[in-house]
């Protein structure tokens, strides 16, 4: 979905719209799945990266601009736990317990017409 909103900053308004947000590439160079005896499932995603193009425009009360952008974000980490469990019909069901994810880089490139 398309992002839009404001923000106040100095001394007015920074209206916003991001849209058409593709996710180009992903990449998981390292993943690992262990079993947690009692609890469930842990996984461990390290290294990953993603890239994002966009449209994007901006309007204050004294210029507006828009234009593309690309976002590449890389060495993600992942960590996500999920309980394994019996539903009430005895069917094995799934659920995510816990979830942290930290990244290290993030690279902004935008073409604008200003």
């Amino acid at each position: 979905p398309d992002l839009n909103g404001y923000e106040k900053f100095g001394l007015g308004n920074v209206k916003y719209n991001i849209s058409r947000i593709h996710i180009t590439a992903v990449e998981f160079p390292s993943a690992s799945i262990s079993l947690i005896p009692g609890t469930g499932i842990k996984l461990v995603i390290g290294n990953a990266s993603l890239a994002v193009n966009m449209n994007w425009n901006i309007r204050t009360w004294m210029f507006k601009d828009s234009g593309r952008s690309t976002v590449y974000i890389s060495k993600v980490l992942v960590t996500a736990i999920f309980s394994t469990l019996l539903d009430h019909t005895g069917h094995p069901s799934i659920s995510l317990t816990s979830c942290r994810t930290t990244s290290g880089d993030i690279d902004i490139k935008l073409s604008g017409k200003s």
